[in-house]
This record gives C-alpha cells, sequence and structure tokens, in this order.
C-alpha cells in the first residue's frame, strides 16, 4: 500500500470516527432531555476525528523519512550485500540502481551486483510499508476508540477541539515564523562571510560591477553594488510606480465613485486579472512588444544608440503588472469608507470631486498607503521582467532609454553557472539579499508608522 492510499485510509477512519461519534452524541441529547450536552453532536465529532488522524499522520511522516534508511540496513544484512564497497560514490549508485529495479521504475542496471540485490531491496521495501501500514491504522483505531470512549453528555468536546485547533494555528504561525527567522539569518551568516572578504563600503558605495572579474589584490574593486541599488530604484520605484499609482488609484476612485453597477461587477475582476498573469508573460510583452516600440521612438527623439533593452520598457510593463495592486487595495479602502462621511460632505454643498480629494482619499488614505507599499515590494523583487526587458548593464543614469540592471536579475546570475558556492562572486548574491530584504523591512515600518498616523487621525 503506498503512501497515499495510507492517507487517504487514515482520513476514511477519521470520517468513520466523526460520523459515530456525532450520531452517539445525538442519541445522548434526545435520550436525555432533562439533561444538555456540554458541545454540539458535530464538535464531539470532530473531537474524535482529531483524535483518529493527527496521530497517525504524525506517524506516517516519521514513517516515511525513517522507512528508508530501515530498507537499506536490511538489504546491507543481505550476503549479497558484502560485495559492495565499502564507500564512495559506487557505492550509492549501485543501492539506487537496485532500489529502483525493486520499485519498478527501472528495468536494468549498469552494475550486476545491483541486480542481485534488487530482491533484497524489494522484500524489505514490501516488509517496511506492511510495517508502517499496519502501525498507523492501529495508531489510527485505538486513539479514535480511546476519544469515542469519552464522548458523554457532560465532556466539553467543544473546548478540547478549539484548543486542538488553536495549536494548529500555533504551529503553523511558528514554521512561518521560524522559515522567515531562518532565510534571514543565513543571509547574515553568508553576507559575514563575504564581507570578510570585501569590505562593506567597497561594495554599497562601490561604483563598478563586473563580478566576471574578481582582482586577488582587491576582491571589492569590481564588487561596487551602488549601480544595482539605483537601477532597482530607477525601474522599479520611479518609473514603475509613475505608471501604476495613477493609474491605479484613478481606476479605484472610478469604480467605486463614477462607474455603473453593472459595470463595476464585470471590470474589476477583468482588472485583477492582471495580477494573475505569469510575470514571463509581461517579460515576453516587453521584451517582443514593448522594447522596440520604446527603441523607435528613442531614435525618433534623437537617440542614436537606443536598444529595445531599457530601463524604460522593463518599468513600462513592471507598472503595468503592478496596477492591480495598487487598485485593489484602493478600491477596498476606498469602499470601506463610511457612507455618511461622503453624503455628509455632498449636503454641505461639495462636489463629487471636492468629496473624493477632501474626504474619501484622506479617510482612505492607510489602505492606500498599503496597496503602494504592496506594489513598490513587488516591483523591487521582480526578476522576469529584469532579465528579458532590460539589458543588464550596471549604469547609474537618469536616461531611461539606457540600459539598467537590477539586485534581482545579478542575484540569478551570481547563483546560475559553476562558480566556487565560497567565492566572492557567489556570496555576493548573499550580500545583495540581505541589503534588498533590509530595504524592504525599512519601507514596511515607515508605511506601517503612516499608516498608523492617518488611521488615528479618520477613526
Amino acid at each position: 500500500m503506498n503512501v497515499f492510499a495510507l492517507l487517504f485510509l487514515i482520513l476514511g477512519l477519521g470520517l468513520i470516527g466523526w460520523l459515530t461519534a456525532r450520531a452517539r452524541a445525538a442519541r445522548m441529547a434526545r435520550g436525555l432531555p432533562a439533561k444538555r450536552l456540554h458541545s454540539l453532536p458535530s464538535q464531539h465529532g470532530w473531537y474524535v476525528a482529531t483524535w483518529a488522524v493527527v496521530p497517525a499522520l504524525i506517524f506516517l511522516i516519521v514513517w516515511v523519512n525513517v522507512s528508508p534508511g530501515l530498507v537499506t540496513e536490511s538489504v546491507l544484512a543481505n550476503p549479497a550485500a558484502a560485495q559492495l564497497p565499502a564507500f564512495g560514490f559506487e557505492r550509492e549508485t549501485i543501492l539506487n540502481e537496485a532500489r529502483s529495479i525493486a520499485e519498478g521504475s527501472s528495468q536494468g542496471a549498469f552494475y550486476p551486483l545491483a541486480e542481485q540485490l534488487a530482491p533484497a531491496y524489494s522484500a524489505a521495501l514490501s516488509r517496511y510499508h506492511w510495517i508502517g501500514t499496519a502501525l498507523a491504522l492501529i495508531l489510527a483505531f485505538a486513539f479514535g476508540a480511546f476519544a469515542f470512549t469519552r464522548v458523554k453528555p457532560d465532556f466539553r468536546a467543544r473546548t478540547k477541539f478549539e484548543r486542538a485547533v488553536m495549536m494548529v494555528l500555533l504551529v503553523a504561525s511558528l514554521i512561518a515564523i521560524l522559515t522567515t527567522l531562518g532565510i534571514f539569518l543565513s543571509l547574515i551568516f553568508e553576507s559575514v562571510r563575504f564581507f570578510s572578504i570585501v569590505p562593506i563600503t567597497d561594495f554599497l558605495f562601490g561604483l563598478n560591477w563586473s563580478p566576471q572579474v574578481i582582482r586577488a589584490d582587491d576582491p571589492g574593486a569590481n564588487l561596487g553594488a551602488l549601480p544595482l541599488f539605483w537601477g532597482t530604484f530607477f525601474i522599479g520605484a520611479v518609473i514603475a510606480m509613475i505608471i501604476a499609482i495613477p493609474f491605479g488609484l484613478m481606476s479605484a476612485i472610478y469604480l467605486t465613485q463614477y462607474a455603473p453597477r453593472s459595470f463595476r461587477a464585470w471590470m474589476k475582476p477583468i482588472l485583477e486579472i492582471l495580477a494573475g498573469v505569469p510575470t514571463v508573460v509581461y517579460g515576453y510583452f516587453a521584451a517582443l512588444t514593448v522594447g522596440p516600440l520604446i527603441r523607435d521612438f528613442a531614435v525618433m527623439l534623437g537617440f542614436q544608440f537606443a536598444s529595445a533593452e531599457s530601463a524604460l520598457s522593463a518599468g513600462l510593463v513592471m507598472g503595468i503588472m503592478i496596477i492591480p495592486f495598487v487598485s485593489s487595495m484602493a478600491d477596498d479602502s476606498i469602499a470601506a469608507v463610511p457612507t455618511a462621511m461622503r453624503d455628509g460632505s455632498l449636503a454641505m454643498g461639495a462636489t463629487t470631486s471636492e468629496t473624493i480629494k477632501r474626504v474619501l482619499i484622506p479617510a482612505a488614505l492607510p489602505g492606500v498607503v498599503a496597496g503602494i507599499l504592496l506594489a513598490v515590494s513587488r516591483a523591487i523583487g521582480e526578476t522576469m521582467i529584469v532579465v528579458m526587458a532590460a539589458s543588464g548593464a550596471a549604469n547609474i543614469t537618469l536616461n531611461p532609454f539606457d540600459g539598467a540592471t537590477t539586485v534581482t536579475k545579478q542575484i540569478v546570475d551570481l547563483l546560475t553557472g559553476e562558480t566556487a558556492f565560497d567565492s566572492p562572486k557567489t556570496l555576493a548574491a548573499f550580500a545583495l539579499g540581505l541589503t534588498l530584504f533590509m530595504i524592504t523591512f525599512l519601507l514596511n515600518i515607515v508605511a506601517l508608522r503612516v499608516v498608523k498616523k492617518y488611521r488615528e487621525a479618520y477613526e
């Protein structure tokens, strides 16, 4: 029995436990009219189902990770395994080939010894699969039966189940927090290694970015990341925001204040579909359509050496991509403003445009700021559009028709290839990631302060 079949069987036992416990609690409620169940019949059912499913699932997760080692140990106890090399790549290859033959994913092997060990692998796999299946079902039945015996009129099933749900939510929250902490610590650890080779001042304020050429006498000479930070800011926070903020905010105002309900009902979902389009599609659009148009326009303006790969083409398409982030948040924030504020402004003689400028937008400012911040963070972290539409040249320029690059694109370039992991070129990617993380973190702090200030003013 494979893992998925066993999983469905455990869930089936949980469903049986839920139905039987619910039926028993319902009979108790009907048979004791003078007494009232502490918990609803469905809550008793969820209590039993939780006990039947959760311990078995925990065991199954542990068993899936432990059983391969037990299978290998059983195979190594076979007399034919004495011919295996003591250690090394050949030993692992023979064992992997034997396992592939036993599982049916391979019909033959390069090493004859693997074919000799395949029957032992097949027997061990079958044995431990059945052991795991039996133990999981026994646990599900035993814990489910234990919980079923506790179904009584005065049993606090609701409290027990709510505590279990709270623990699940707590574990999920801790996993998210620990994952973020692990990412941050990995960036810190590798960045410390990088800054032990390259001075931090050379990295943050250097003007020359050429990681392909690392000088032994001065490793930081060609790892100045200031052009990358400027390109990220210029493309993601200037050009893209010039497009996204006005169009996103104006579309939100129109849909909430001027558009008929029938038009809003289908127009808003269409606008939000833009957020679900894969970024590679935007990249192709920028590279094949927008880029050549911008190049032709630049040549018409007198830029003789204009290229289809420019900061403007990447930023323009990126701005189109993040319009839904601004529009959706602003739309929801404006729609959440109490109608009494809007009606009161109109009753005082203000026009619709004056009401929007002086009442609705200030009252919805926390949500608008949150949407803009989300859009900026999304633009700063975008990679695919920059890879396909920008030139990748590390330049500090105000000319939008010139090529540019961003931090995210350079991280991709640095971590692909066959460069040694402990080289300054590879470690520079972690330093770039840490810097980008800190910039985004500071943006979040500023936005939270703005949201808190204006929320206090208008609530």
